[in-house]
């Protein structure tokens, strides 16, 4: 199977070259789209420059948001499978076999990759975690799914689902909404565990506390409202 790799960037300038060269690294047939949120640290500059067959870089006029970003990214797929991969090293992708796996045998139509499951992670901010684990336990609740890391950016799901769900979302919103939506569908959903290398805000981390707050309103919003 053909995978598409669908890379969301907002100002990466010092990761986006190397995690462009470990995704064509993995030996599977891909596609790469990267879509550039209009950075403005010189990540659209860098971006300019690559070049590749199995490439296609997409730029934004205006910064909209992670969601908008994976949005205009799965308007492009032409593979069989998407794989959610972010720009700041933090998922490894080397473990892109692993994490298909489930849907290659013919058992899941989206796979989580898990920060809690076990795998080798950088150890880094405890109120996270926390906020992780609360998230992921009012999303099951709602979704009546057992979940341990809904929150994950690792996610791979089969592309034809893409025809049957709309993103709506435009920042951070896009987890909760994504696994609301397929819960919807009664998708098979399975969990890996995956490592984790997880950065601090010196060293780029975006997410803040007012998205852990904002994410509480999506669980509920895509689940009870939408």
């Amino acid at each position: 199977m053909k995978i598409s790799v669908v890379i969301p960037v907002y100002n990466e300038r010092n990761t986006i070259t190397e995690i462009v060269k470990r995704v064509q690294e993995v030996d599977l047939e891909k596609e790469i789209i990267i879509v550039d949120d209009n950075s403005s640290d010189g990540t659209w500059e860098i971006l300019k420059g690559m070049t590749g067959d199995n490439l296609k870089i997409i730029f934004h006029d205006k910064n909209q948001g992670k969601g908008a970003s994976l949005k205009t990214g799965f308007q492009e797929v032409t593979g069989d499978i998407v794989i959610v991969q972010d720009a700041d090293l933090e998922y490894n992708p080397q473990e892109y076999r692993m994490l298909i796996q489930p849907i290659l045998e013919g058992k899941a139509d989206a796979v989580y990759g898990s920060r809690f499951l076990g795998g080798p992670h950088r150890v880094l901010f405890f109120w996270h975690y926390v906020g992780n684990k609360l998230l992921t336990t009012l999303s099951n609740m709602f979704t009546n799914v057992n979940l341990t890391d809904m929150e994950t950016c690792f996610k791979a799901f089969r592309s034809s689902l893409l025809g049957r769900i709309e993103i709506k979302s435009k920042r951070f919103g896009f987890e909760p909404e994504i696994t609301a939506k397929l819960a919807k569908l009664k998708c098979r959903i399975y969990e890996v565990p995956i490592s984790y290398s997880g950065r601090d805000y010196s060293e780029g981390k975006k997410i803040t506390w007012k998205d852990g707050i904002a994410a509480l309103f999506w669980v509920i919003r895509y689940n009870i409202f939408d």
